[in-house]
């Protein structure tokens, strides 16, 4: 994997303007592009204002009910904050963030934080790692270990990462937009002109919560160097389901799997477990007053959060996130003021819901896709739902334990899903069958299982444009190419050219290398077929 090097008095302010996408591109080459080291350094009377504020918390009366279905339940709450005002230590976690390399840099007008860490092993995989709301990067620094390093872990040193997590703009010590438009499309833009900048050309993208959308949405821009992404709550809802969550009929032919998830999420939502989104999307500045007011208001807003369902408060010494952990998270939206900017995300995709597949658009999705299903997620999204929502899905698994804050609760669990997922795309430029590019289109057809056992079929409509050549590349399986219009010319490696037309028929063996071109003077179509393993992934790999 090539990767450029850089010194921090020269970031490559040349290439990522260059590979920006066009969200950011147009204001790259106006603005300071330099990486800057950056340090925490609360001051003093901040922490004793926090502690101050704490103490004189005017509490609201006791629930009625004796379980959390109105809310953090009072008693809990007050034994958080109580030790929070007297026990809790902000220059632990204040230490930990400046025992990691923090930078901040300029992209789109904003200053990015984000923290950088490369492997001490050589050829490691370039990974960004997006948070969401109410995570931050203490959600994630748990990770860095098991990714950077494997080999402390029982790892290999062949499955290291580089890892760069970035603060949201609003979040944490990123800058706070003072206008709107910080959607998803434009953040997915923004990261990747931070990946070039630190000097990454090949690099993969990994999020949970916001960070799945952001990162979808960086597959739907599919920029040049982007390998795949890796999401933990998947946008795989289909149409189709939809109207059944609102109580309408279920779809003809839903298998009992689908079934019980549909059961899940209309429990979930009769609950009002979505409330607090609904308000932020609503009304962020609303919210905002008060949460910015009072860091015990700050806590039970947050604790709403159902990723918190699980948390024991810091009851059980075994359990991770601890008591510390989710103070240091709450900490960090307190001390920077970020309760509101960060609440806007909510606001700027009012119109999105995060886990349809429609309104994500992942049909567009361009690179290849991977997925890891919790147990305790808000919701777990079978393999066939997932198929249908990304057709470049090249991995889908269902961890044994873990919920929404998975890489928090179980960060050695989640280094290694992320190894498993990204590993067909170690040791080059890789991308899967449906993968586009100027001129070139592809859409997945079909896929199904041949009557020999451990085979299965994949169809492949591919669509390119007069002139444009689609690059050297292999597949692990057989191919079968059927030219459905126009005339192409093909370079099999061992073979001279070959030209076809429509209605003419081409055998290529699994791990031969071969082009297409567009020979013609109007658009050309062929049908490929793949026969290959049931579940390899299929990887087209760019020579």
């Amino acid at each position: 994997m090539k990767i450029l090097r850089h010194p921090f008095a020269r970031p490559i302010v040349v290439a990522a303007c260059m590979l920006a996408a066009t969200l950011v591109a147009a204001t790259c080459h106006a603005e300071d592009a330099s990486i800057r080291p950056f340090k925490v350094n609360i001051p003093q009377s901040a922490l004793d204002d926090v502690r101050m504020r704490l103490k004189a918390t005017r509490w609201p009366d006791q629930e009625t009910v004796p379980d959390d279905s109105q809310g953090a339940q009072r008693a809990k709450l007050q034994e958080l904050v109580r030790y929070w005002a007297t026990d809790y230590d902000w220059r632990n976690a204040e230490a930990r963030l400046n025992a990691l390399p923090q930078f901040k840099t300029r992209i789109d007008g904003l200053d990015i934080h984000f923290i950088h860490v490369r492997s001490p092993h050589r050829n490691a995989m370039p990974l960004i790692i997006a948070h969401g709301w109410p995570g931050s990067v203490f959600e994630q620094i748990k990770l860095i270990g098991p990714l950077t390093d494997p080999v402390k872990y029982g790892g290999r040193a062949e499955d290291a990462y580089d890892v760069v997590i970035p603060s949201l703009p609003g979040f944490g010590f990123s800058g706070q937009p003072g206008d709107a438009g910080w959607g998803l499309e434009r953040i997915g833009a923004a990261f990747d002109v931070l990946m070039k900048r630190v000097g990454y050309t090949q690099y993969v993208a990994q999020g949970g919560d916001w960070g799945a959308g952001i990162v979808q949405a960086m597959g739907r821009q599919a920029p040049p160097g982007l390998l795949g992404i890796h999401t933990n709550l998947p946008a795989a809802i289909p149409n189709d389901v939809g109207p059944a969550l609102g109580g309408g009929p279920l779809p003809a032919g839903i298998s009992d799997e689908e079934r019980k998830v549909v059961d899940s999420l209309k429990s979930f939502r009769g609950r009002g477990s979505s409330a607090y989104l609904v308000l932020m999307k609503a009304r962020p500045q609303a919210v905002s007053y008060g949460l910015t007011d009072s860091p015990a208001g700050l806590a039970g807003w947050m604790l709403v959060h159902p990723g918190f369902d699980h948390w024991s408060y810091g009851k059980d010494p075994q359990q991770s996130p601890t008591r510390d952990d989710v103070l240091d998270n709450f900490m960090l939206y307190w001390l920077t003021n970020s309760a509101g900017s960060s609440a806007r995300i909510y606001w700027e995709n009012r119109d999105s819901d995060l886990t349809s597949s429609a309104a994500q658009r992942t049909q567009e999705i361009n690179v290849p896709v991977a997925i890891t299903v919790f147990p305790r997620e808000v919701y777990q999204p079978p393999e066939t739902w997932a198929r249908r929502a990304f057709p470049t899905l090249i991995y889908y698994h269902r961890a044994e334990r873990g919920g929404h804050f998975a890489a928090w609760e179980y960060p050695e669990l989640f280094a290694s899903e992320l190894r498993a997922a990204f590993k067909p795309l170690r040791g080059g430029a890789a991308r899967v069958a449906a993968v586009q590019g100027d001129g070139i289109r592809r859409t997945e057809l079909q896929r199904r299982n041949l009557s020999g056992p451990g085979r299965e079929m994949l169809q492949v409509r591919v669509e390119i444009d007069p002139g444009v050549r689609f690059p050297s590349h292999k597949h692990p399986g057989e191919e079968i190419i059927y030219v459905i219009e126009g005339t192409f010319e093909y370079e099999v490696e061992g073979q001279p050219p070959v030209t076809l037309k429509a209605s003419e028929v081409l055998f290529i063996p699994a791990g031969v290398v071969h082009a297409a071109k567009n020979v013609g003077d109007a658009p050309a179509a062929e049908l490929a077929t793949y026969i290959v393993e049931i579940g390899k992934p299929l990887v087209t790999q760019v020579q």
